[in-house]
């Protein structure tokens, strides 16, 4: 590396992040949990071990070892890493307000005010600081439906104001479930239930303007997603692609990878759920680069530099949708057992011509882990074909399947 070329900060420790800054050939930096010292050592990548959960005094200190580094941005990989993102960035690119902004994308109250004053459509939210808070929320949703007594109460949906995705979600429709929430679960935030086809979208943007936007189908929540969207949502992409234009200015996002959720309700309204600024959960990046043949790790890492070109942007990214080779999906498996005996995977599903892999295991502690909102899952299986219909079949039939007895 030539003295004066500035490197990028990978932030958070992945494997897929740092062989795609590898094969960039762009310098870069790892700043990562210590326990991976020796293999960063062993592999000579340049380390910095931090631990991202100790915010004191000393955080200063990471500013000035990457300062030292010769490090000109830094790129957040997980959910934790994004404020911290914020902050090194707006010192190593001397703009104060980075890291305001960067506090957006972590708290989801503060997230969903600030879309709501920007003009797009969100469901009626509040924080909650007590059980009581949540009993009320419930109530005052329900009244304002209409419903009567006797009618089943639409649900709410309770989550961690700064956790990632699918963490800790709780959804609610009884006076009886709010009193199994832990003290420890609040402050939190509660939303009104929206109804209609979720989806997320993975927009990288540099400079301001998305340079390619996918758009993934959930097929169920924290379960399982394909990529391309199928062709009935992707007829809402001029749309989707204004609200994202739209999300981007309000938020003032720069540069890098943005991962927003939403609604599509039955009458073509779309409602945005949230949204997060790191790699998204759901092997996502995986299926785009399965679909597109482009690596979305690499995506993120030009997008948060700011020294990408232009030409560079546009010799890199596909076209949009019509260059995807198929459907590429992804469904994680949770076990329905407490205690694992067996792996069962039918020869039906190996034997489908969609079926690509899995990487299910048995797990060397038997017992399964007690689950918080989605819990981690216990492997995924993968599917590719050039049938969006056929893929959803797919992943519906086999995630009621127990693939662990």
């Amino acid at each position: 590396m030539g003295t004066n070329e500035k490197r990028i900060a990978l932030l958070g420790w992945s494997l897929q992040a740092i062989e795609a800054a590898d094969k960039l050939n762009k310098p870069f930096v790892v700043v990562g949990p210590p326990d991976y010292q020796e293999f960063a050592d062993k592999n000579e990548i340049t380390f910095v071990p931090w631990k991202f959960e100790r915010i004191n005094e000393k955080s200063d200190e990471l500013y000035r070892q990457l300062d030292s580094l010769n490090v000109k941005t830094a790129v957040p990989i997980y959910e934790e890493t994004v404020e911290w993102a914020g902050a090194l960035n707006a010192r190593l690119m001397n703009d104060p307000r980075i890291f305001n902004r960067s506090l957006l994308l972590r708290d989801k109250g503060l997230m969903k005010r600030k879309a709501q004053m920007a003009g797009i459509r969100v469901g009626v939210f509040e924080e909650a600081y007590s059980k009581e808070d949540v009993h009320r929320f419930l109530k005052r949703v329900n009244e304002a439906l209409i419903k009567i007594d006797g009618d089943l109460n639409d649900p709410i949906h309770v989550k961690p104001l700064n956790k990632a995705g699918a963490v800790g979600h709780r959804m609610i429709t009884e006076s009886r479930e709010i009193d199994e929430m832990e003290d420890q679960e609040f402050p939190c935030l509660m939303e009104s239930h929206l109804d209609g086809q979720e989806f997320s979208c993975e927009a990288f943007i540099h400079d301001g303007k998305v340079q390619f936007l996918n758009i993934t189908e959930y097929v169920q929540l924290g379960h399982s997603n394909f990529v391309p969207a199928s062709p009935s949502l992707e007829e809402w992409r001029p749309m989707i692609k204004d609200e994202i234009e739209k999300l981007v200015d309000a938020f003032e996002i720069k540069y890098g990878v943005i991962h927003p959720e939403y609604f599509i309700s039955a009458d073509g309204k779309l409602h945005f759920g949230e949204v997060a600024a790191r790699v998204p959960g759901g092997h996502i990046f995986e299926l785009i680069e399965k679909a597109y043949g482009f690596s979305a790790f690499q995506a993120q890492i030009l997008c948060s530099d700011p020294d990408t070109t232009e030409e560079e942007l546009r010799a890199f990214f596909p076209e949009e949708v019509t260059s995807a080779i198929g459907y590429a999906a992804s469904l994680m498996v949770y076990p329905k057992v407490n205690v694992i005996e067996k792996l069962n995977v039918p020869e039906k599903l190996k034997n489908d011509p969609y079926f690509e892999k899995h990487d299910m295991f048995i797990p060397v502690n038997s017992k399964v882990a007690e689950r918080v909102g989605f819990g981690n899952h216990y492997g995924t299986i993968f599917f590719f074909g050039d049938d969006s219909e056929r893929i959803r079949s797919l992943l519906k039939e086999y995630q009621e399947y127990d693939f662990y007895l």
